[in-house]
């Protein structure tokens, strides 16, 4: 808790007053452009990943970044996100972004004990679409990373279930972006329809 108090100190001395005009325009302003869907995991910051500044993400952590689908009449905080952000904020462009060493995945791979972890294993079945995905071919080349991408492109699908985000869609007002992030290297690839990664285009 001792780092956190002095990361706040350190934030108030250095970074605030170097970005006050910022912060005093974000007080009364918020308009970002992406929404961002990441895992839930420490490793993965995505303003850090991005360079992005505050108020330019509105940002979603679940493990394994998985988003359900959508549910009517359901208390369901990912979706009330979702909704938020794009039919509210107005976002342009949704990215899903799963990871390397995804410890939500190598469960899912492995197989997780419900006993053991029960809260964990029932949100985990919102990836039983992603392992499905996964071909012999791709299994035999890593199991946990095919799944990892497959994962994206199934979450990015279940976005599509969304109303907000498929009326967007249909008006052509939002885009979807599937991304993967290798921790080990710092590189982000994104990913096509068939969850082939090719480095982004800077």
């Amino acid at each position: 808790m001792q780092d956190l108090e002095r990361g706040v100190a350190r934030f108030r001395r250095d970074v605030f007053p170097a970005k006050t005009e910022l912060f005093t325009r974000l007080a009364t302003t918020h308009r970002p452009a992406t929404l961002f869907i990441s895992c839930s995991d420490a490793r993965v910051v995505p303003e850090l990943i991005t360079q992005s500044e505050p108020g330019e993400l509105f940002v979603i952590r679940t493990a394994g970044n998985l988003v359900p689908t959508y549910a009517p009449g359901s208390a369901d905080g990912v979706a009330a996100g979702i909704e938020y952000a794009v039919a509210v904020l107005g976002v342009s462009d949704i990215v899903v972004c799963g990871h390397s060493g995804c410890g939500a995945m190598t469960a899912v791979a492995d197989g997780l004990d419900p006993a053991a972890l029960p809260a964990l294993a029932g949100w985990l079945r919102h990836a039983d679409a992603s392992r499905a995905r996964v071909t012999i071919a791709e299994s035999d080349a890593g199991e946990v990373a095919a799944l990892v991408r497959q994962n994206v492109l199934a979450q990015t699908a279940n976005l599509a279930t969304h109303p907000s985000v498929a009326h967007a869609l249909a008006a052509g007002t939002v885009t979807l972006h599937g991304w993967v992030y290798d921790i080990g290297t710092g590189s982000v690839a994104e990913l096509d329809a068939t969850g082939r990664p090719s480095a982004l285009a800077v």
